[in-house]
């Protein structure tokens, strides 16, 4: 029988163990250049079997939140070196997430000649922390057919300093309401090109956007996250269970590394499962609680090859030793998720110091 705890080869990139650090948006960048404390956190938490990093935006446009880091300058790719150096030190694999935002952030967080991007002009419901204050989302600009090309190009050449940077692979964001999100759900895409109209239609811009990266880096080295029925940052999607089939039917020929469902509806997992032949990394739907030990069972019973861990993982570095061991476990601090100094980061004690 397999275990989380036994490896698991993600075409070619060998892991320790199937237990994977989940992406955490932690405001830590100096502006958008990772720092020496974002190097501690991740290298902390090395002992996972695939450590997903924060989101990182692929273009300045791309920045939603305050403090988030990119992968679009020779400085972003040289501080994010310090950070792929020291988890590789501590005989950690690590991908980067690849993160566009969309309609989702606020002009005043982008440079003076920027303004938030969609699939169409569709404002959020909600609002955005600036750092400063509180604003409401904006009416994104509609990306033109150029534009839409362009971005894909943004997110290959992503890609392309990621590996340079030390990346084992990367992860396009495909979830939570994102910029590839907002062109799969019919809420947030109202067009009528090429991008736009049918299920069918709305894959193709994710579809573009993994293929342009596999092409860029080799298909081994690509994840995409996916979160069918998930509603933040107000996404309505009523025809997931006829769009994500097709989604992973249109993918599975380019032998990506895995997909990465963060579950809304398990019933779709296990169609998704069936369909995708590569590795399937779940975080798995738990109403209620955060994702735990007793959701290890998952491999076990085949439902998915890894399990990825959130806020048990922010708040415990050597979470597959505690989970091996059967706890304990530290208590998340929720007041020091998002930005801050070492407190609620890098301060959370190891099994051997607790």
């Amino acid at each position: 029988m397999t275990t989380a705890f036994d490896p698991l080869d993600l075409a070619g990139t060998r892991l320790a163990n199937r237990v994977v650090m989940a992406p955490m948006t932690r405001n830590r960048a100096r502006g958008t250049v990772p720092t020496a404390a974002m190097v501690k956190y991740y290298a902390q938490r090395a002992s996972a079997g695939l450590i997903i990093t924060e989101g990182v935006q692929p273009s300045p446009v791309g920045q939603g939140y305050p403090d988030t880091p990119g992968l679009h300058s020779t400085g972003q790719v040289e501080a994010w070196r310090a950070v792929t150096d020291a988890v590789h030190a501590h005989g950690g694999r690590i991908f980067a997430q690849v993160m566009h935002t969309g309609r989702i952030g606020h002009p005043s967080l982008l440079p003076a000649d920027l303004h938030p991007v969609g699939a169409s002009p569709v404002r959020a419901a909600g609002q955005v922390f600036t750092g400063t204050s509180t604003l409401d989302f904006v009416t994104p600009v509609e990306l033109t057919h150029a534009d839409v090309e362009a971005t894909v190009e943004d997110f290959a050449e992503a890609a392309r300093n990621a590996v340079a940077a030390g990346f084992d692979g990367v992860e396009l964001h495909g979830a939570n309401g994102y910029l590839i999100h907002q062109f799969l759900a019919p809420n947030t895409n109202l067009r009528t090109d090429h991008w736009g109209g049918s299920p069918t239609a709305r894959t193709r811009f994710a579809i573009a956007a993994v293929t342009a990266v596999a092409d860029a880096i080799g298909a081994h080295r690509v994840g995409l996250r996916v979160s069918p029925g998930n509603s933040y940052n107000d996404i309505a999607e009523h025809d997931h269970r006829d769009l994500y089939p097709a989604l992973v039917d249109a993918l599975d020929p380019l032998g990506l590394a895995y997909l990465h469902v963060l579950e809304h509806d398990r019933e779709l997992t296990l169609e998704l499962r069936k369909r995708f032949s590569s590795a399937l990394i779940l975080n798995p739907l738990t109403p209620g609680r955060v994702t735990g030990p007793a959701e290890l069972d998952l491999v076990a019973d085949g439902t998915a090859d890894a399990i990825a861990f959130g806020t048990l993982f922010l708040a415990n570095p050597d979470l597959p030793a505690r989970l091996a061991a059967g706890g304990p476990f530290n208590e998340p601090d929720r007041a020091t998720f998002y930005g801050g100094d070492e407190r609620g980061y890098t301060d959370y004690p190891a099994l051997a110091t607790a």
